[in-house]
């Protein structure tokens, strides 16, 4: 009996080495010059007008994520102060597959990449507008209001958003006469349109646009999630800046970006301050809903600094080239 249980025992370690086991393993993955090259590519592309070169870089940091693990490597990966063994559902939800998961991820990155082109276009002096993105043809405003053309007014109501917008000429009956104000190459007009009414309205859609001379395009293949999105901001503003933002340092960081500026948390904290630390960053810009996590893993030789929004993030960056400290991370009270 001793024996037949020893066997047992034995082909049931077997066993669970040959199948997965519910966990994955994170690690540093390749962290991404923003102002440089990716996988033969420009990160960051300005089409149209002039964009400056940095003497240093400002990399976004990632983790790599490893699933199919089995027991040994689960084992080498615990003791492994680079790599983190955690539940497969933390990365993958019980009942969405791999893929559904993956396409997620690649939705959030290009989303991101919106936030963080708004963001750094607006701090840049290019403030969103009610900007006309499509004209219905042979509609109300066929020959009245053209692609390009930005919103000003409606009758004596001024306009500054498509929300505003929307609320004083998509809600009136059919046959109502409206002033248009708007300005068109720079120039002021205006234009008068009768209402079809209903869900024609006056034939136009307006968006939440940035009229700019030029165009920016962001291209990184092989990476999802949101992550990205402070370092993205930081790319841009600082390619289309004369001044070098990174004074020849390298800078690294991570979290996400909305349409306000914020900046919010993320996972992975202690893989990308490792991969940071190998790639020669020199300060690392934590989200602050991080620094507890980020405190806990501090890597020697690497600066923090805590960043709320993205022009505390600037101001970090500019009072670390300036020789200073910047703003870090303090334990949550």
């Amino acid at each position: 009996m001793v024996i037949a249980g020893a066997v047992v025992t034995a082909l049931l370690g077997v066993g669970v080495q040959l199948y997965p086991l519910p966990y994955v393993v994170l690690e540093p993955g390749p962290t991404v010059d923003t102002l440089g090259r990716y996988g033969g590519k420009q990160v960051i592309t300005v089409t149209g007008g002039e964009s400056s070169a940095s003497a240093g870089q400002l990399r976004m940091t990632t983790v790599q994520v490893k699933s199919d693990v089995g027991l040994a490597e689960a084992v080498e990966a615990w003791f492994d102060g680079d790599r983190a063994l955690a539940p497969r559902s933390l990365v993958y939800p019980i009942g969405q597959t791999t893929e559904q998961v993956d396409r997620e991820n690649t939705e959030l990155f290009a989303s991101s990449q919106s936030s963080a082109e708004i963001v750094a276009l607006r701090e840049l002096g290019y403030p969103l507008r009610p900007q006309v993105t499509a004209v219905t043809a042979g509609g109300p405003s066929a020959d009245a209001l053209r692609v390009g053309d930005v919103i000003t007014g409606v009758g004596t109501q001024g306009v500054d958003t498509a929300e505003t917008f929307a609320d004083l000429a998509g809600r009136v009956a059919a046959g109502t006469q409206l002033t248009i104000a708007y300005t068109r190459a720079g120039r002021a007009g205006s234009a008068t349109v009768t209402s079809a009414g209903g869900t024609e309205g006056i034939g136009v859609r307006v968006e939440q646009k940035q009229q700019t001379p030029f165009s920016v395009a962001i291209e990184v293949d092989e990476i999802g999630g949101p992550s990205a999105g402070l370092m993205f901001t930081l790319g841009i503003i600082d390619k289309l800046t004369p001044a070098d933002l990174t004074g020849g340092r390298i800078i690294a960081g991570t979290g996400t970006i909305d349409d306000a500026g914020a900046v919010g948390p993320i996972g992975g904290i202690p893989q990308k301050l490792d991969g940071a630390k190998a790639a020669g960053a020199q300060l690392f810009l934590v989200p602050e809903g991080n620094c507890d996590e980020a405190l806990r893993n501090a890597v020697p030789g690497l600066a923090m600094a805590k960043v709320a929004t993205v022009g505390e993030a600037l101001t970090a960056m500019r009072t670390f080239v300036a020789g200073g400290n910047p703003t870090p991370c303090a334990p949550a009270r």
